[in-house]
C-alpha cells in the first residue's frame, strides 16, 4: 500500500524509474519539495535532470515508482489527466522559449491566462506588468521572429510566471543568456516565487545559479548523490527574506 506523501510537501516522489528507449536515466529516485521552495537540480549534462522535472511535471509517465501533488496522485494519471494538470497548476520554463511564432510578445503572455478563462484585461494587464518586471516591455507588440534569443526567453519566464501557477518548473532556463542576463533572470524568477508563495524546480548544470535557492539536490546518472541540503546562509540571495527553507527547517 502506498504511504501518503507529508502534508508540507506539494511534490513527493518515491522509487521513480524512467528509462530512454532502454537506456536508464532515473534510477528509483526518492525526493520532496516543500510548498514555497525553490528547489535547484543540479548535475551535469545528460545526469537525469530534465526527465527528473519531466516526471515531476507530469510530462512524462513514470516506468516505476509514485508521483504525488498536493497529496494527490500524478503517476496514476492518464495522458489527458497528466495535460490537464500541466495545465491548470503548472508553469514551465526551458532552455527554449518556445513561444507560439504567430503570436506577439504581450499575446504569448496572455494566453494561458486567457486559456486558463481569465478576461482579456486581467490577461493582457498582468502580461503587460510581467514583461516588464522582465526588462522586455518595449517589445510586448513584436513578434517572437523579429526579437532576440534573449529576449524571447525573458518572454517564456514571464508567460510561466503570469499565471501564479502553485509550481514553475524552469529546465536550465538561463541557457541562452549570458551572465549578467541570466542572474538578473534568475534573480526576478526566483524573487517571484518567494513573493508569490510559488514552488520553484529548478534544474542547471551551472553551479553558479545554485546561491539563488533555497536547498539543492545533486544528480549523477540518474541517481542522488548526496542528500537534500540547504544552500549556505552566505549564498543566498540578498532580498530574499522569509525563505525558512534556507535554514533547513520545514514549513
Amino acid at each position: 500500500m502506498s504511504a501518503a506523501p507529508p502534508d508540507n510537501d506539494v511534490l513527493w516522489a518515491r522509487g521513480i524509474v524512467k528509462s530512454h528507449h532502454g537506456t536508464p536515466a532515473l534510477r528509483g529516485i526518492s525526493i520532496g519539495v516543500r510548498e514555497g521552495e525553490v528547489l535547484a537540480v543540479t548535475g551535469p549534462r545528460g545526469s537525469g535532470k530534465s526527465t527528473l522535472l519531466g516526471c515531476l511535471s507530469a510530462l512524462l509517465p513514470v516506468d516505476e515508482g509514485e508521483v504525488w501533488f498536493n497529496s494527490a496522485p500524478v503517476h496514476t494519471l492518464g495522458r489527458a489527466g497528466r495535460e490537464r494538470l500541466r495545465r491548470d497548476r503548472f508553469g514551465f520554463v526551458g532552455s527554449e522559449p518556445h513561444l507560439v511564432p504567430e503570436l506577439t510578445a504581450r499575446e504569448n503572455v496572455a494566453l494561458p491566462l486567457l486559456l486558463a478563462g481569465a478576461g482579456n484585461k486581467a490577461a493582457y494587464t498582468a502580461a503587460d506588468e510581467w514583461l516588464e518586471r522582465l526588462d522586455v516591455g518595449e517589445v510586448a507588440r513584436q513578434r517572437p521572429d523579429r526579437l532576440l534569443q534573449s529576449q524571447r526567453q525573458r518572454i517564456a519566464v514571464a508567460r510561466a510566471l503570469a499565471p501564479l501557477p502553485p509550481v514553475v518548473f524552469a529546465d536550465d532556463p538561463t541557457a541562452p543568456l549570458h551572465r549578467e542576463a541570466a542572474d538578473q533572470v534568475l534573480r526576478i524568477l526566483t524573487s517571484a516565487a518567494r513573493s508569490h508563495q510559488l514552488t520553484l524546480v529548478l534544474a542547471t548544470h551551472d553551479p553558479e545559479l545554485v546561491r539563488f535557492a533555497d536547498r539543492a539536490v545533486a544528480l549523477v546518472d540518474g541517481r542522488l548523490t548526496a542528500p537534500a541540503a540547504p544552500v549556505p546562509r552566505g549564498h543566498a540571495v540578498p532580498g530574499a527574506a522569509g525563505a525558512s527553507a534556507v535554514s533547513g527547517t520545514r514549513r
